[in-house]
């Protein structure tokens, strides 16, 4: 959960009948921030190649050594500083080792450090929640909810461990339970209520 993170609010309205709202951990950063954030991502992909280069060096080593792949493999990682340090323990640790390895570089690398909730409203046609994946390259979670079916979008609060925490629920026709919003992020009351408030005006503005 990254309800203690601090979170950020962004509420986008390209019309009357549509309004997004989305929750992000993202810092605002500026310049010399975005730089830096750059570097670090950059500095991820790179040990991500890497590894997969090590580990296709690796199993052309122990099926074909001679073969295009491995020498091509083997150019890229030697003309490396972190290449020249990471084939000698390609060459010589034994797969069980180097497997863990790679799948920890893998896990650390991919792995997004923030979260990003939307919710979009779309007058007429009907509601979608969408909850970012924890890992880079993998679609976000969505659930769209046809406007027939939404009989209401309300605030609700219950109790997690001894803290009472708010959330905001879409109460679906005809369905045993709600749709949360901002399931993982839980956003603070005040934050819930802005959203709450947009998203009714939107959805209900035309209704008479």
């Amino acid at each position: 959960m990254f309800s203690g993170s601090a979170q950020y609010l962004e509420i986008f309205c390209p019309s009357p009948t549509t309004v997004s709202f989305t929750v992000d951990t993202r810092q605002r950063a500026n310049s010399r921030q975005r730089l830096l954030t750059a570097l670090r991502y950059g500095c991820r992909a790179l040990l991500v190649i890497y590894a997969l280069l090590v580990n296709v060096a690796k199993a052309q080593t122990l099926t074909s050594p001679g073969s295009v792949p491995h020498q091509y493999a083997g150019w890229v990682i030697n003309m490396t500083l972190i290449g020249r340090i990471i084939r000698p323990l390609a060459e010589n640790l034994e797969w069980w080792i180097l497997a863990p390895i790679s799948l920890i570089i893998f896990y650390a690398c991919l792995k997004r450090d923030h979260i990003k909730e939307s919710l979009l409203v779309l007058q007429g046609l009907g509601i979608q929640t969408s909850t970012s994946s924890p890992y880079f390259f993998l679609p976000p979670t969505t659930t769209f909810i046809p406007t027939s079916e939404v009989q209401d979008i309300v605030i609700h609060e219950a109790f997690i461990g001894l803290e009472v925490r708010f959330y905001l629920a879409v109460i679906v026709e005809n369905a045993g339970e709600v749709v949360v919003v901002f399931p993982t992020l839980l956003p603070r009351r005040q934050m819930l209520e802005e959203v709450w408030r947009g998203a009714r005006k939107c959805l209900y503005s035309g209704i008479r």
